[in-house]
């Protein structure tokens, strides 16, 4: 049912844990399944230096939380904004049709995270991918 790739990120998740002293968070839910990600950034000279996550959820959500994380670490926030739910299935090697749709919980807090960020600072978020 689930890929190598999704298997390792449940058993072994990257960046998993919460950040007190983050930069920005942003948070997300599914309500037709009720998982629920929040995604912590701390940001230097516009580059996401470290991201973690906490999440409750399925396999799947535990996996595409997590792999949302390494997609983005090292990223510009521009760059880190540009991932797509796609992105995530893919470099997880697949998701099953029903399970699909938790990558758009990764993507949605990322995005929140950074809105949230720019918005401490002043910085308009009129960017397309904050409204996709």
């Amino acid at each position: 049912m689930y890929s190598d790739k999704v298997i390792e990120h449940f058993m072994c998740p990257q960046n998993v844990g919460s950040m007190p002293d983050a930069d920005s968070e942003g948070t997300v839910g599914d309500p037709n399944c009720g998982d629920c990600l929040t995604i912590y950034i701390k940001v230097l000279d516009d580059v996401i230096i470290e991201i973690s996550f906490l999440v409750f959820g399925c396999t799947a959500s535990i996996a595409t939380s997590s792999m949302t994380t390494v997609l983005a670490k090292g990223k510009s926030l521009e760059a880190a904004l540009g991932i797509t739910e796609q992105d995530i299935i893919d470099a997880l090697g697949g998701l099953p049709m029903a399970k699909q749709h938790c990558s758009n919980l990764g993507v949605g807090a990322l995005r929140k995270a950074i809105h949230n960020y720019r918005q401490t600072l002043g910085i308009s978020n009129d960017h397309k991918a904050l409204t996709d």
